[in-house]
């Protein structure tokens, strides 16, 4: 069985965080261009943003399967978890953390490539899953996300 290309490996991914502008049109063309695209929150999801160098533990703190996408950018120092709506109300009081509002844009590289300093550390997969904000919130906070007493 052939494995698929680099292309295809994250065409689902990069169709979806597309499909989240208002114009994907002018996504693709800045992706050909080798150049970040900015994609305005709150039609899909809202962005999250942390310090990298103090809040990268929090990554591991969450299972892979309960983290929606998460992109860094090495320069800036800053990480962003892609939330649902309710995000900015539920992690209102999470100092470490800042919910940009509706019609913030995330300058974003295509999900199977860094660029410009950007990479995604978990990769949108065409799935549309985010993060949730109380299992984001517990992951920042000292203790980190513990699974519930019933799934253990």
């Amino acid at each position: 069985m052939a494995l698929p290309n680099f292309a295809q490996r994250y065409e689902a991914g990069d169709a979806w965080l597309a499909s989240c502008s208002v114009r994907p049109d002018l996504v693709r063309e800045a992706w050909t261009n080798e150049a970040l695209a900015p994609i305005a929150s709150g039609s899909h999801w809202l962005v999250a943003e942390a310090q990298l160098a103090t809040r990268y533990d929090a990554l591991a703190r969450i299972p892979v399967e309960l983290r929606g996408p998460v992109l860094a950018d090495l320069v800036q120092d800053k990480l962003w978890w892609l939330v649902p709506f309710e995000a900015a109300e539920e992690l209102a009081d999470v100092r470490q953390l800042r919910v940009q509002p509706p019609g913030w844009s995330l300058r974003c590289p295509p999900t199977g490539w860094h660029l410009d300093g950007r990479t995604w550390l978990t990769r949108p997969d065409g799935s549309g899953q985010l993060t949730d904000p109380a299992v984001l919130a517990a992951a920042i906070g000292p203790g980190g996300y513990r699974l519930p007493a019933e799934a253990s």
